[in-house]
Order: C-alpha cells, then sequence, then structure tokens
C-alpha cells in the first residue's frame, strides 16, 4: 500500500510520521499588538504574511477567499495574501478530462511554486488532488465540506426536472466518466458527451439556443459556492430517488497543501481544520490509492458519520459503458489517519475481491480511450 498522507491528528494516537522544520522570521515584519502577538507566540507562529495559492477560476478564487476568512477570524495577527495562476488543466479548456495524461491537471504549476517557497499553502478541491503528491508536499488540512453530492442541472426552458423525465436520446453533458459511466448503467437510453471550462462557460453551453445539452451533472459543491443552487434540479446520491451516484473522492471538500514539515504553517491551519471531513477524506483517498485510480477511472463513494468514531462506506466500480458494476460497503471505528487509511484499503480489497480488479483491469488495457487524470 502506498505511503501514509501526513496530518495533523487530534486523536490520542501518535501521528504517522511527523516531521519538524523551521522558518527565520522575516526582518521586516509588521510588530503586531500585544494580544496579538501572545495569539501568535501561542501557536508557535513567526510568520507575519501568508501568500495563499489557487487557480484562476472564479470558483477557486471564491474558495481561497472561504479559506483567507477562515484564517483571518482564527489569526487575525497576521497578514494574508492570495494569488492565483492558471494550470493545465485552465490552459487547455477543449481536450477532454480523460485524454490528459497528466497526473496533477490542477496542482503542478501550483506546487512548483509551493515548492520554491513563493507560495505559503495552496488551496485545492480535495477531489482534485492526485493520491500522490510530490516530494515534499502534503495536506496540511481539510477544511469542512460543503455538499458533496452531484447534482442535475437542467437547460433553461425545459420542463424536465430529473434525468428519468428526459426523453430517450436526450444529451447529458459531463466532463466526468465516473458520472457517464454511473448514469449510463440507471439510464441506458440517455446520451453523454463531454463538456469542457468554468462552471459559468459551461451553464453558458447548456443555456445556449442552439446548444445540444439537455442537461450538465455537475459537483453540488460548486454551484453552492457560486451561489447557483437555485439551477439544481435533481440531487444524485443513493438516498434520493432516481439518483444512486456515489461521488468523487474528496469532493465537496477543500484540501491545503503544504510543504511537509512546515510547523508554522500546520499551526496556523489547525485551526481551520475540520477532522470528521479530514478523516472521511483519507478514507476515500486510500480507497482510490489503493485501486490506482485516478478522476477518470469510474470509482465512486459516499462516507457518512453514524456516530462519533464511527465512519460507513459506499465505494462502486463501474465499467466504461455502465454495463458492470462492483460495490462494497463496511463500517469502521475510525479516530485518525492510521484508521482511515486502513479502513480505504479495507473497502478497496473487498472491490478487487468482488471482481473490480477485472473492470479496471479492462480500463488500463482500453488506454488512450482513457488516461488518468484529474479534475471529474
Amino acid at each position: 500500500m502506498a505511503t501514509h498522507e501526513q496530518l495533523e491528528s487530534t486523536s490520542s494516537r501518535p501521528p504517522l510520521d511527523p516531521t519538524v522544520s523551521s522558518h527565520e522570521t522575516p526582518s521586516n515584519a509588521a510588530a503586531p499588538s500585544a494580544g496579538q502577538k501572545r495569539s501568535s507566540d501561542e501557536a508557535g507562529i513567526t510568520k507575519s504574511k501568508i501568500t495563499i495559492g489557487t487557480r484562476r477560476s472564479a470558483l477557486a478564487i471564491i474558495q481561497a477567499e472561504q479559506v483567507k476568512k477562515m484564517l483571518e477570524e482564527a489569526h487575525p495577527e497576521l497578514e494574508y495574501e492570495i494569488r492565483a495562476m492558471a494550470t493545465m488543466g485552465d490552459k487547455n479548456q477543449i481536450t477532454p478530462l480523460h485524454d490528459f495524461g497528466a497526473k496533477s491537471l490542477w496542482t503542478f504549476e501550483l506546487e512548483a511554486q509551493l515548492l520554491e517557497g513563493n507560495l505559503d499553502l495552496i488551496v485545492h478541491c480535495l477531489k482534485d488532488m492526485p493520491t500522490q503528491l510530490p516530494a515534499k508536499c502534503t495536506i496540511g488540512c481539510i477544511t469542512k465540506r460543503e455538499d458533496p453530492r452531484d447534482a442535475v442541472v437542467m437547460k433553461k426552458g425545459l420542463e424536465y426536472k430529473t434525468l428519468a423525465d428526459l426523453p430517450a436520446g436526450s444529451i447529458v453533458g459531463t466532463s466526468s466518466v465516473r458520472r457517464s459511466a454511473q448514469v449510463k448503467s440507471h439510464y441506458p437510453q440517455l446520451k453523454f458527451k463531454d463538456v469542457r471550462g468554468n462552471l459559468g462557460t459551461r451553464l453558458s453551453k447548456l443555456d445556449a439556443e442552439d446548444g445540444e445539452y439537455s442537461c450538465l451533472i455537475l459537483a453540488a459543491a460548486g454551484l453552492l459556492r457560486m451561489d447557483l443552487g437555485g439551477r439544481i434540479t435533481q440531487y444524485l446520491d443513493s438516498k434520493t430517488p432516481g439518483g444512486g451516484l456515489l461521488y468523487a473522492v474528496g469532493q465537496g471538500a477543500l484540501a491545503i497543501e503544504i510543504r511537509e514539515g512546515d510547523e508554522k504553517v500546520i499551526n496556523i491551519l489547525n485551526a481551520v481544520m475540520d477532522e470528521d471531513t479530514m478523516l472521511a477524506g483519507l478514507a476515500e483517498r486510500s480507497l482510490m490509492r489503493t485501486l490506482e485510480g485516478g478522476c477518470s477511472v469510474p470509482i465512486g463513494v459516499e462516507t457518512t458519520w453514524i456516530e462519533k468514531g464511527k465512519l460507513f462506506m459506499k465505494a462502486v466500480v463501474v465499467s466504461l459503458d455502465g454495463t458492470e458494476t462492483v460495490g462494497a460497503e463496511s463500517l469502521a471505528e475510525v479516530l485518525d489517519a492510521k484508521d482511515a487509511d486502513e479502513f480505504g484499503w479495507k473497502v478497496a480489497q473487498e472491490l478487487v475481491e468482488k471482481g473490480a480488479a477485472t473492470i479496471l483491469k479492462a480500463i488500463n488495457l482500453n488506454r488512450p480511450l482513457i488516461e488518468e487524470g484529474n479534475g471529474a
């Protein structure tokens, strides 16, 4: 099994492999007030400015602003700056996601700046992050999860609300083979076509008078963060009638990537970490890492906290045409990162034993029809 991701844990158990490093205090740092200085000193913080990296899309900037606001509330004595930049996935808005060969489609350029010291942290959608991060990079924390479900957005003017309402042959727009494969298994009469671009661009393509799409399937979290929740006509989770889709690993959660061993930044992030989201996210990523799947492999997951420390996971692997499905579900005690990692591995092994390996092998043999990538 792959190397564990490192995260600070609030559990009584020790962290998996803690590292320690230090940074010198900038000589030109502004002097904080006495109260603010005590707050910083108590947290072991000597930095005066935190530089936050993000992609340039409107949604990415909104997400970075949300994290910035949380940090400002937790550590008002510090200064924060957001730096946005385009990634490979942003620059190429035409190529279908599954045709990219890159594993770090949405993260590479930002991670290079992080490692060079030009950024202190990066705000990512957790689902866009490869399960194997570059050397010396790690997840510093995961914030409270937004609604992780997939959702249907109908073309303006259509009377339909759900996928079941659509006439046979209707075109569903999605850039995710995970979504299309699962929907095909439930609604084989529908057709699917790739749709790229940022959220606003995709909605414009949907609503165009001459547009070919009847609806799009999108992450509810992005729509809600952009204040577009009113466009949602159907949720597609396993608990909603007519749904049945399991979401992408990490969907709805924001992860903050940092340099490994940067204890000062870790101390700052402790105040914005959500332990339940963090542990569920680690379990989901362990599942995907064990199955060696990227976001362009049809792996779906759904995690629910039954009670404190008890995590329920459903997972599915689906063939590209939606005709073969292997599912598993399990309940486990998850108290720390080690428990989460082992739980994801256990569910992945159950999927393999039930035949998921055969589906994944067929997908791997079918390259370049589908290439491992990110951003579903």
